[in-house]
């Protein structure tokens, strides 16, 4: 007799699956989008629950999840895994830093002169959801290092991303709020000092986080980081709270979260983006050029310098063309790269055009990327 209860877990545990769903799903959002419902679809997404609207709830709530995971994923690698050497660690940090600066230097330079100069944030942002989605699906023919790698060069990006928007895209950061963040951030802190390990006692501290950061001005994901932050790692009889978390989290996020992200964020309308032609300004080059191209060339050039300068150090059995894969997967920028263009430009045309761009350029890093690691075989 078959066995489908274990079949179904099987399948559910394939690294695989969390991507296919995830195309499945964008796939589904752009034919929502460019179909007869894409007026209800949209109706959907801007539905008010409450405080928020169902795409506020999914970018700013579920996200945040999203990143709490990410970021405890990343401290345990960092307290005992890839990034516990020091020197290793930094990479990532290099590496986001160039993969910021030469994609934003290549669209000033595209654009500057004119209107659309400003948006010159746009291709900065690493989308990290759908980067770690494709690292999952190639998870076997990538070495740990560099999975840990692109986990922290994208949260490093997207942390990036997050404070050139607060410092040149918000209308204003506020005080209060940004005090009583501190303050609860401050006891989570305190409690992982004085040796308490119930989970609870940090999240739901973290859900008062997540509030005082929403309200600040300062993109509400950050909560999720911060909390991971403060969660206990070490293992007292045979439980970590910080492991355990990781495992409570995986499933939600890969096989829910994620997904409803992609429904959220994929709604983009062709015609619109093709409308007159737009399709070839400078504006369109400017983020093409920063996506595709600046990515792996400011992420590529930073980490060898770094190493050269011997300032960090390559992970074990990675290759340079293994980097430039992960350069070229970084410039998935999506969604971060669509919320700064609507901070940048409020012309609902000029918004279009940028958003079908940055469909392009994103699909276009996602495919090279993939198949640039997927054909590398690793060091012995």
């Amino acid at each position: 007799m078959i066995n489908y209860i274990q079949q179904f877990k099987e399948f559910v545990r394939s690294n695989a699956t969390g991507g296919n769903l995830l195309v499945v799903c964008i796939l589904a959002a752009l034919i929502m989008a460019n179909s007869g419902i894409s007026s209800t679809y949209n109706a959907a997404l801007q539905y008010q629950l409450g405080a928020f609207t169902v795409t506020s709830w999914i970018n700013d709530g579920l996200m945040a999840i999203f990143f709490l995971l990410v970021g405890l994923e990343i401290k345990d690698e960092a307290l005992n895994g890839e990034l516990s050497n020091i020197r290793a660690a930094t990479l990532p940090i290099f590496a986001a830093v160039g993969g910021m600066l030469i994609p934003a230097l290549l669209y000033y330079l595209v654009t500057r002169g004119t209107p659309d100069a400003g948006g010159w944030g746009i291709p900065m942002a690493t989308d990290i959801a759908f980067v770690v989605a494709i690292i999952n699906v190639i998870k076997k023919k990538v070495p740990l290092s560099l999975q840990v790698f692109i986990k922290a060069l994208a949260i490093v990006d997207d942390l990036g991303a997050i404070i050139v928007i607060a410092i040149f895209y918000s209308a204003g950061l506020h005080s209060t709020y940004l005090l009583l963040a501190g303050v609860t951030f401050t006891i989570q802190l305190l409690l992982n000092r004085f040796g308490v390990r119930h989970l609870w006692a940090y999240l739901v501290p973290g859900i008062f986080l997540w509030y005082f950061v929403h309200h600040s001005g300062i993109h509400a994901t950050v909560a999720g980081v911060l909390t991971a932050m403060t969660i206990p790692y070490k293992v007292k009889a045979n439980y970590s709270p910080l492991k355990k978390l990781i495992h409570l989290l995986e499933n939600p996020v890969n096989y829910f979260i994620i997904p409803v992200f992609a429904l959220a964020n994929s709604n983009i309308n062709f015609a619109e983006g093709l409308k007159n032609g737009n399709h070839i300004s400078g504006l369109s080059a400017g983020i093409l050029l920063g996506l595709v191209l600046g990515k792996p060339v400011g992420i590529t050039l930073f980490s060898w310098l770094a190493v050269k300068m011997r300032l960090s150090q390559l992970g074990h059995r990675v290759k340079w063309v293994q980097v430039w894969g992960i350069g070229q997967l970084a410039g998935i920028g999506f969604t971060m790269s669509i919320f700064i263009t609507l901070l940048s430009f409020g012309d609902a045309e000029i918004q279009n055009q940028a958003k079908f761009t940055i469909l392009i350029a994103s699909s276009l890093a996602a495919f090279t990327g993939y198949m640039i690691l997927n054909k590398i075989r690793t060091k012995t």
